[in-house]
């Protein structure tokens, strides 16, 4: 019992908490030798490292030279041809109407009846009733102007009759004046011989004068009677023009369409009392717009020394809408009346001809293609084979050669080259950061023809296969050039053989 007491009571000390072993001499010694050898194998192992790659130096044979190649750059080049070319530049501008009226109210009234199609939007046809009003007093007006006249008229033909009777009468006055004046002529010469007294021949003469003031005085009343008829003509004129503003004031009671157009405003419904000139409605025309836009003073410039007019030139609408492209065939139709300097350029107005749907609108805004001067027997070459905007490569038996040019115009990603460029001379296309005077190049074209030991030899061989051929087989086994190349001869002679046979089969 007291064993167990005192073997739960003995507590084992951690092991860094045990006393250290005692150095000893003969420890010390032992450490310093294994320590020694250590340090002598290492060495050991280092000097026969270096021996044996020292030995492996001297025994390897001397690295043969490579022959230096010229580099040599693939390139895309281009047949230079000339020709006659018309580019386009492009403008941008906004759609506005050709054709705007504000239709009035030409008399005053009220409002009985609106067309259903007259709201802002709405296609109205020429000659469609848009507005009507109330007409009453207007058909009022014509009746009593028409009844004016018919008495005019009345008035006229009664002073026609009166001048009828009077011009009859004055015919038989006249025809009494002569017979009494020839009485009178036989009453003197009767005096004469004694045979009238003197007496008789007087009352001869009173009867003679008084036929004369009778001639006399119906003369004055037809005279009196035709100017009473002419102002009776020309009351009767006037009468005319007032049934005429009648009937017009009862036409004008209804307003119609001028033509057939697009409503943009209206400011009528029905009950509204109008008056004279009131502005009922603006339309403008359908399919009869134009494009305003501003040419810079340069492009003006060129197309005023150019060959052709301004004004007739042809010209390409482009309106994108909902990432679709909507042309429409356009003309210069005119020049802006002045020049505003504010604009930066000459405004200009092109009429749209043809072309596209029938929901273009004013205010749209579009993108103009207008045709530029014509450039006659020029060169078009891409703009990546023009260099600092004045020179360009040509490549002359294999190399570079640098050559000055001069630009006469631009089309699209085309540059037009007045000087500088023959036809048939072939130029540098692809744009080289080291493109220089001698710099040696390989076109595209030479590069994918075959090679000579692309060709099949001995037994069944058929010669060297054509551009088009190789082009079908790289298309075929989904290769490029440089795979194609990278394959060994053998390889691609069978390739090659496969492809023959399969197409002689």
């Amino acid at each position: 019992m007291l064993d167990k007491t005192n073997q739960q009571r003995t507590v084992l000390l951690p092991q860094q908490e045990r006393p250290a072993r005692p150095m000893t001499v003969w420890r010390a010694i032992w450490l310093v030798i294994k320590g020694g050898l250590q340090l002598i194998l290492m060495a050991a192992v280092l000097f026969g490292s270096y021996l044996a790659m020292e030995r492996l130096v001297d025994q390897k044979a001397p690295p043969r030279k490579r022959p230096a190649f010229k580099t040599i750059h693939t390139v895309d080049s281009l047949k230079v041809a000339k020709s006659d070319h018309q580019p386009s530049f492009i403008s941008y501008g906004q759609v506005v109407a050709a054709r705007i009226v504000d239709l009035r109210s030409l008399v005053s009234g009220q409002a009985v009846a609106v067309s259903k199609n007259l709201r802002v939007g709405g296609r109205v046809e020429q000659g469609e009733p848009l507005v009507e009003i109330d007409d009453f007093n207007f058909l009022g007006g014509l009746r009593e102007a028409e009844a004016n006249l018919a008495e005019a008229k009345a008035r006229v033909e009664e002073s026609k009759a009166r001048i009828a009777t009077e011009k009859a009468k004055l015919t038989s006055m006249v025809e009494q004046l002569q017979f009494g004046e020839k009485d009178l002529e036989r009453a003197r010469a009767l005096r004469e011989r004694g045979t009238l007294t003197e007496q008789q021949v007087e009352s001869r003469n009173l009867v003679v004068s008084q036929r004369r003031q009778n001639v006399i005085t119906s003369r004055n009343t037809i005279k009196v009677e035709e100017a009473r008829l002419n102002q009776q003509e020309a009351a009767l004129k006037r009468l005319n023009w007032r049934v005429e503003q009648a009937k017009r004031n009862l036409e004008n009671t209804v307003l119609k369409a001028p033509f057939t157009g697009v409503v943009r405003s209206q400011a009528v419904e029905i009950g509204r009392m109008l008056s004279a000139n009131d502005v009922v409605v603006s339309l403008y025309q359908e399919n009869a717009f134009e494009v305003r836009f501003t040419l810079t003073d340069a492009q003006f410039g060129r197309l005023q020394n150019g060959n052709e007019e301004v004004v007739g030139r042809s010209a390409r609408v482009i309106w994108t809408v909902g990432g679709q492209e909507i042309r429409y065939d356009a003309e210069i139709d005119r020049i802006g009346a002045e020049i505003n300097s504010s604009r930066g350029g000459v405004e200009v107005f092109a009429r749209i001809t043809k072309g596209g749907p029938r929901s273009l609108r004013p205010g749209a805004f579009v993108e103009l293609l207008v045709a530029d001067s014509k450039f006659e027997n020029m060169a078009s070459i891409p703009e990546t084979s023009l260099y600092e905007g004045k020179h360009v490569f040509k490549i002359v038996e294999g190399s570079l050669k640098k050559t000055p040019v001069t630009v006469a115009g631009y089309d699209d990603d085309k540059v037009i080259i007045s000087k500088g460029l023959a036809t048939g001379d072939e130029i540098l296309v692809t744009r080289l950061s080291e493109a220089g005077d001698g710099l040696a190049v390989r076109s595209e074209a030479a590069a994918n023809a075959p090679r000579a030991s692309d060709r099949p030899a001995g037994r069944g061989a058929q010669g060297r296969p054509s551009k088009e051929f190789i082009a079908k087989v790289l298309r075929s086994e989904k290769l490029t050039l440089a795979q194609w190349r990278a394959k060994p001869i053998e390889e691609r002679r069978k390739i090659i053989q496969r492809h023959r046979t399969a197409q002689n089969n």
